[in-house]
């Protein structure tokens, strides 16, 4: 994968969150288009045009399940005077040689059956006595029950106008229009659309492989024990689930020991499948901080241009970041904090972005509204830093959600958006208009 070097490491240099994000989608490109089976393309970007070779419906087409005639000979139908056809016949849909309907004669028709040459019309079996002499039908009885409905007399008591109940040919799309423009996300709809125009295989950009792992020996999986000082990893899962939400498929490793080389083989071992690297924890200033001991200096000589940098940022959680690539094919890695709310936030600033940009997006960002803030007292906020309250935002107002604390979970879960206040705001008063994240 080709990708930019990022740029050269600067001891002691506060950077601004612009500055960070620039650097990381300066530095990560667009993965190579690839043909997929359609399939396999969902949640992919188009980076082809579609142009549709045949028509739809590609042919005129019955929609409703009746009686296909010629306009004439129901023209004054009526209960009263219901008109009298003969049945020459069934259209089912797929059929092939079509019957001829002529004066005074009808064809049996199902959905989506092609109207049958000399028929102008389809009126619906319920404006029929379905061919059993009765009052109006309820619909019809299977063929392979009574094949004599195929036959005899039916009695229509209603007219039809012309192509009525009749979707005509090219009437969703025709032949040579464009449906589908390079860029597009192909969601179900559209992966629907280049089945029925016949499109079995479409070239796209593949949705990026991301790698996550997180880092601490007091970390625990789910459903195992606790044992004095231990903690359940959260952030593998939460990392993992936040990257599948961007279109990315991702693989949980799960926690890495505090241990310089693990941490090293462990990494090696995942590039082979990675697009993208995501780790959490051990990324400050502590004597047990793996990420920045193992990744400091990785690749300096075998690996020219590769390399992952260690970096403060003016930000609120969050500040301790690091980015850079490594491995033969300068794979991007993020480091990112090891507090759960600091993780998150992170992986939302920057990691989202990136694997937007791994996928071809024009727009990588989420949303951002201005709302106005409601909340008991004012907000305050580090002078100096950017800072990113979790809130719940409804119809234009924004209401924070716990505190400034980057450990609390339980209140993450129930923000959905990011409240933004300004490296240049100290502290922000009830009723003000305040920008915000929508996190989806």
């Amino acid at each position: 994968m080709s990708s930019a070097a990022p740029r050269t490491a600067e001891p002691d240099r506060l950077w601004s969150v612009d500055e960070h994000l620039d650097d990381i989608l300066a530095t990560v490109r667009p993965l190579d288009p690839i043909e997929l089976n359609l399939l396999d393309a969902q949640g992919c970007v188009l980076v082809e045009d579609i142009t549709v070779p045949v028509s739809l419906p590609p042919f005129d087409n019955s929609s409703m399940d009746g009686y296909a005639v010629r306009v004439a000979d129901v023209a004054g139908a009526s209960e009263e005077y219901p008109a009298s056809l003969e049945v020459v016949g069934d259209v089912a849909a797929g059929a092939a040689d079509p019957l001829h309907v002529g004066p005074g004669q009808a064809a049996r028709i199902m959905t989506g059956a092609p109207l049958p040459p000399g028929a102008e019309t389809v009126v619906p079996v319920e404006w029929t006595d379905g061919g059993l002499g009765e009052g109006p039908a309820s619909g019809m009885r299977a063929r392979s029950l009574a094949p004599e409905g195929a036959t005899g007399l039916v009695s229509v008591h209603r007219p039809a106008p012309a192509r009525a109940h009749v979707r005509a040919r090219g009437s969703d799309v025709r032949a040579g229009d464009r449906v589908l423009e390079a860029g597009t996300v192909l969601r179900p709809p559209q992966i629907s659309l280049l089945a029925a125009v016949g499109r079995g295989t479409v070239r796209v950009r593949p949705r990026p492989r991301v790698v996550v792992l997180s880092t601490g020996s007091e970390l625990v999986q789910p459903d195992e024990p606790l044992r004095p000082g231990q903690i359940y990893d959260s952030n593998s899962f939460a990392l993992t689930a936040a990257a599948r939400d961007a279109g990315a498929i991702a693989y949980r490793v799960g926690a890495v020991a505090d241990d310089a080389e693990t941490l090293r083989d462990t990494i090696e071992d995942q590039l082979v499948r990675a697009d993208l690297l995501v780790t959490s924890g051990g990324v400050s200033v502590g004597a047990y901080d793996v990420v920045k001991e193992a990744l400091s200096h990785a690749g300096d000589e075998d690996e020219p241009g590769s390399g992952v940098e260690f970096r403060k940022l003016a930000m609120q959680p969050g500040k301790p970041q690091g980015f850079g690539s490594i491995g033969p094919d300068h794979t991007p890695l993020l480091a990112l904090p090891g507090n759960p709310v600091s993780s998150y936030v992170s992986f939302e600033l920057f990691v989202r972005p990136a694997i937007r940009t791994l996928m071809g997006l024009e727009d990588v960002h989420r949303p951002r509204v201005r709302a106005e803030l409601r909340a008991e007292k004012a907000l305050t906020s580090p002078k100096g830093r950017r800072q990113f309250l979790r809130g719940r935002y409804a119809d234009g107002v924004v209401t924070p959600v716990g505190g400034a604390g980057s450990h609390l979970v339980a209140a993450l879960a129930q923000a959905n958006a990011l409240v933004v206040v300004p490296e240049d705001v100290e502290d922000v008063a009830p009723g003000t208009e305040v920008e915000v994240v929508l996190l989806g």
